[in-house]
């Protein structure tokens, strides 16, 4: 096998700073040809050999089987499985407590210390926070590729986990207080990670807890913009939400943008609409956003927003925050994330009217300090990402906290194409404002709706929903037009779907025409690269009998929280290789 461990492993040793090793891209997942030619592990769901139940807390060596057998040279992942349990043997903790820093279940840390879980490096780099070490130090890695063996049927549950698109907008939120701002049930995503970095760089602190759900964040008096971590920021459209809480705090500032300059024009016009009442002016040249702010003219100000956009109503909102005065916000987003905004300014003290509603009263107030603690609520896109791969597997599956207030035209129309699903009663997120439900699903006989299917805002069904009808739809008998009016060319990835074997017409480069049901069949698709239709590829692939591969995957880790695990731990077979 390629690539080797940096000096001797010494299983048991006591410090784990004798621990460290250096691991090439091929060694850390072992899986860059067949299982049948060198033993890849897959991330099937296997018993474990090692629970709870059996592991004392004291955790020591006796009570627990070594994998290191001297019949056999120990593979490279159980050489990494070592490290890892002689380190969290070290910490004193043992299997489940680890489980729990990252977020995971037990029987994964077991597999991971056997030798037969894959490692993304994601989670080297998260076992090594949960263990206070730095394990691992890994060199360059090539893609991520995903082997999907599908036609397998799901089973049990899945817990939705919370917003991403939430988290940015609370982690640009930050900015505005001077006090200390907790943020509870935080995706550990990709997206997430990039404005982390953006915020760390120009002085604000950031850590998270020992488990590494929570995230607590400090706001220096004055910011260190000239150090903005670019790359990061050019890395993130989100970089676009700084400028509602950064026009507080300075007169002049710079910003990088994603991409070209066409895109960086046309990105910042809607928000601009926005943000000149608040003496904003900004031009997009160069590769970076040039701000200037002057004092806003009056004291109260009405916004008629051209565009009901999610971002652009959240930095009217986070400059409306700050300023003296009310601001009413007309035409605003009433979506999950801008509640989840309002929600925690008025956690800051601001004064916020019309929560879920298209306009939007704020008055601000020039100092917000506050020391504010705050759980993100559910992710929608998320629970309909799950609730697809149990309707095109054909299997009886229950999504635990699904956030049903944006859910219920997607629900509706799933309902009118034959899907047989139960609700359990109502409560609420531990925001203490969103409305949750588990949905059962089961195998139903799917039939195409007669009308289109399309996105609206909020209330209506929600734009990042809309691909997987596509994959939906191939399941269902008759054609389903789809109509992505949002996003120019989205649709055509779409057609990727028919790789599989799936019937999908592009009409032009907002609508497809989708004919089933579909017999679907392995191939081997580079992921397109747009995030959800990235998924529905993959939900497909659940589907197609045979194996599959899906290159290039890394676009899913943008959106998406251990996505493949919690697939496997449904009875997905899906196995993570790198070139």
């Amino acid at each position: 096998m390629p690539g080797s461990l940096a000096g001797p492993v010494r299983p048991g040793v006591a410090d784990p700073r004798d621990l460290t090793c250096e691991i090439s891209c091929a060694l850390v997942t072992a899986t860059d040809t067949p299982a049948h030619e060198s033993g890849a592990s897959t991330l099937t769901h296997e018993p474990s050999t090692d629970t709870a139940a059996h592991e004392p807390s004291t955790d020591t060596a006796a009570h627990e089987p070594s994998t290191d057998t001297a019949a056999h040279e120990p593979s490279a992942m159980q050489r990494i499985g070592m490290l890892v349990r002689d380190a969290r043997r070290h910490r004193g903790l043992t299997q489940q407590q680890l489980a729990e820093r990252l977020g995971t279940s037990q029987s994964a840390v077991a597999r991971i210390e056997q030798g037969g879980q894959n490692l993304t490096l994601e989670l080297l780099g998260r076992l090594s926070e949960a263990l206070e070490r730095e394990l691992f130090s890994v060199g360059p890695a090539g893609p991520t590729h995903l082997r999907v063996t599908g036609g397998v049927p799901l089973r049990g549950s899945v817990t939705v986990k919370s917003s991403k698109n939430a988290a940015v907008a609370l982690l640009c939120a930050a900015l505005l207080n001077r006090g200390r701002t907790t943020l509870r049930n935080v995706a550990r995503i990709v997206e997430v990670e990039r404005i982390l970095d953006v915020l760390r760089s120009i002085g604000v602190s950031a850590t998270w807890d020992e488990a590494g759900r929570d995230l607590t964040l400090v706001v220096p008096d004055e910011l260190d913009l000239a150090g903005i971590d670019a790359d990061a920021a050019r890395r993130t459209r989100s970089i676009i939400m700084f400028l509602g809480p950064l026009l507080h705090r300075a007169p002049v500032f710079d910003l990088p943008y994603a991409g070209g300059c066409d895109l960086g024009t046309r990105t910042v016009e809607p928000h601009m609409i926005a943000l000149r009442p608040f003496g904003l002016e900004v031009e997009a040249r160069g590769g970076q956003y040039h701000a200037a702010v002057t004092a806003p003219g009056t004291a109260d100000r009405t916004i008629v927003l051209t565009e009901r956009g999610d971002t652009v109503t959240e930095n009217a909102l986070l400059a409306a925050a700050r300023t003296e005065g009310t601001t009413t916000i007309r035409n605003a987003s009433s979506n999950y994330m801008v509640q989840d905004l309002c929600l925690y300014l008025q956690l800051l003290g601001v004064d916020v009217e019309g929560l879920g509603t298209t306009t939007l009263v704020v008055r601000g107030r020039p100092v917000l300090e506050a020391d504010v603690d705050y759980t993100i609520s559910e992710d929608p896109v998320e629970a309909m990402s799950l609730l697809t791969a149990g309707i095109v597997t054909d299997s009886e599956l229950t999504v635990c906290r699904a956030p049903i207030e944006f859910l219920e035209i997607e629900l509706a129309t799933l309902a009118e194409m034959g899907l047989r699903y139960t609700l359990s009663p109502e409560y609420l997120a531990d925001n203490g404002h969103t409305r949750l439900t588990d949905v059962t699903i089961s195998p139903s006989q799917l039939k195409a709706p007669i009308d289109k299917i399309h996105p609206m805002p909020f209330p209506g069904l929600n734009i990042d929903n809309l691909p997987f009808f596509a994959v939906i739809a191939a399941a269902a008998t008759g054609s389903t037009l789809i109509h992505d009016w949002v996003y120019d060319n989205r649709a055509i990835h779409l057609s990727d779907l028919t790789r599989l074997g799936a019937d999908v017409r592009l009409l032009d480069p907002h609508r497809v025409l989708v004919s089933g049901p579909t017999h679907w069949s392995s191939a081997e698709v580079v992921c397109p690269p747009a995030l959800r239709p990235a998924v529905c590829i993959l939900l497909a692939m659940l589907a197609a009998k045979g194996t599959s591969v899906l290159r290039n995957v890394d676009i899913i880790a943008r959106g998406y929280e251990q996505l493949y695990e919690r697939l496997v731990e449904m009875g997905a077979r899906i196995e993570v290789f790198h070139d």
